[in-house]
């Protein structure tokens, strides 16, 4: 085969994903598709009907039905009929394609501004991390100027929460002596959900953001999907946290085997189980199909057991029986 090959079989792939993306783009580049789209990611249980989205849009069912069926035959919407209802939502495969975009308001041509409770945040949360190195008041000072570093050269950055977050992390953490950041060695997390691109991931996001070199967090799932859902990307951002490049991967046999607590969350028995490990099972709805407020809220609770973990980590009761 030719060095060529590779290559063009690359770019034929690239350009595969290219056109997909672009006809999505073309099939909801309409401000009542985009309604409709936004309307059903913040339902409840992430569908609705075309009578519901008809009162809501104030439009008539015909046309709504006409605006649903073109994105249904571009594959952006799925339905499912239950007696005479006909429920529309996303296909999961899409919704990558279409968050960032259905998401967007108008405010976004402007700058993006921080909330100054999320700085706060923030600085809580790397004060936690680098606790025993750094005061707070170095940590604050750190996540201020790293945010208006961040401002001054990404003003519209729709991620500035957790991009300002990872920068002061980076940084504090390149003036930390090798001896100050050696230290016993950490424990091993691992969070184990059914897909790896939800609950797991919220849980590891939290826990590396709040560890420092006290735990080292890997996370796997039983029947992982391509990309981490973009919602819980958004939820993370909206706290200051950073998934910091995680994917989606399966679940192995070496990974437990390596760790000292693992942590399933919804996924049954599928994790194998060996003796001298601490395993937990946290029972957490899957935000795969919930409204932002849904995933809000599962973050939230993520968020408490978390905390409540790495006060527990290096205690007895945590300890391998």
């Amino acid at each position: 085969m030719s060095a060529t090959a590779p290559r063009a079989e690359f770019a034929t792939s690239e350009r595969a994903v290219a056109e997909r993306i672009a006809q999505s783009m073309r099939a909801i580049a309409d401000p009542t598709r985009v309604q409709i789209l936004r309307l059903i990611m913040d339902a409840p249980d992430g569908r609705r009907g075309v009578t519901d989205l008809a009162g809501r849009l104030g439009l008539t069912q015909p046309t709504v039905s006409h605006h649903v069926r073109i994105m249904a035959n571009d594959g952006i919407l799925q339905s499912a009929q239950e007696g005479r209802q006909v429920w529309y939502s996303l296909v999961p495969s899409r919704l990558a394609d279409v968050f960032d975009f259905v998401q967007r308001s108008p405010s976004d041509a402007a700058a993006t501004v921080v909330d100054a409770a999320v700085l706060t945040r923030i600085t809580d949360d790397l004060a936690i991390h680098f606790s025993g190195v750094f005061s707070r008041e170095t940590v604050a000072d750190y996540v201020s100027s790293s945010y208006e570093l961040l401002r001054q050269g990404a003003p519209r950055d729709r991620h500035l929460s957790s991009h300002t977050s990872q920068f002061a992390r980076d940084r504090l953490g390149a003036l930390v002596e090798p001896s100050a950041a050696r230290s016993a060695a950490p424990v091993d997390v691992l969070f184990v959900c059914v897909q790896n691109a939800g609950r797991s991931q919220l849980a590891a996001a939290i826990l590396r953001t709040l560890a420092g070199g006290r735990v080292r967090v890997l996370t796997a799932g039983s029947e992982p999907t391509e990309t981490i859902n973009p919602k819980i990307v958004a939820a993370l951002d909206e706290i200051g946290v950073s998934v910091d490049g995680e994917y989606p991967k399966p679940l192995t046999d070496e990974v437990v085997r390596g760790a000292d607590v693992v942590i399933t969350m919804g996924c049954g028995d599928a994790c194998p189980i060996y003796p001298g490990r601490r395993y937990l099972d946290w029972e957490l709805a899957d935000p795969a199909e919930m409204s932002m407020d849904g995933v809000r809220a599962v973050r939230d609770d993520i968020d408490r057991r978390v905390r409540e973990l790495l006060n527990s980590l290096g205690s007895p009761e945590l300890s391998a029986p």
